[in-house]
């Protein structure tokens, strides 16, 4: 299996070996909320639980948050040949320099960089609001997630807690962030 990557602040996924694009990421749109919750339902017991801790699969209220409908939540997705084959989303708090960050790849899409890919995304577009931190809480089994963060942000902190990690990414301020916020809209 080919591993992705996305092309400098493109919002696309592209093959490392320079091929056509597979995958582009953009925020969630009011259409999609019927698709995103296909995308949910169809991901794996495993994945569900995973991401929300639980292998529920969202109904109206939660997808109304994964869609960003509050003002405070930037959601986003990858879609390749019109499907969604990852999701993201940054829930802002108030008066608070961190955004509290999730993501969720398809099964069959998963190792591909699609998870990194988002995670970019979401950064560039964090900074652009002022936000200096992103968090996560994740499940201490999930290993794929933990060495994916630290491989690509290697000054993330991570701290122990009996149920989870709670990782800290420290994002960098600048007036670059801005123009990469664009990632998708």
């Amino acid at each position: 299996m080919k591993r992705t990557q996305v092309a400098p602040y493109t919002g696309r996924i592209e093959r490392r070996d320079g091929g056509r694009a597979i995958a582009a990421i953009r925020p969630v749109r009011p259409e999609d909320l019927a698709e995103l919750g296909g995308f949910f339902a169809g991901l794996s017991v495993e994945s569900r639980y995973l991401r929300f801790f639980a292998p529920v699969t969202p109904a109206h209220d939660l997808l109304d948050l994964l869609a960003g409908r509050p003002a405070n939540v930037d959601a986003i997705v990858a879609v390749a040949d019109g499907e969604i084959v990852g999701h993201a989303m940054a829930a802002d708090s108030r008066g608070s320099e961190a955004t509290d960050v999730g993501v969720v790849v398809a099964d069959a899409w998963q190792r591909r960089g699609v998870g990194a890919a988002l995670m970019r995304a979401l950064a560039a577009r964090a900074q652009a609001r002022g936000v200096t931190s992103l968090a996560m809480d994740v499940l201490p089994g999930n290993r794929r997630v933990l060495a994916m963060v630290l491989a690509h942000w290697p000054d993330a902190a991570v701290g122990h807690s009996p149920d989870s990690l709670d990782i800290r990414v420290p994002l960098e301020a600048g007036t670059r962030a801005r123009a990469l916020a664009t990632v998708g809209g």
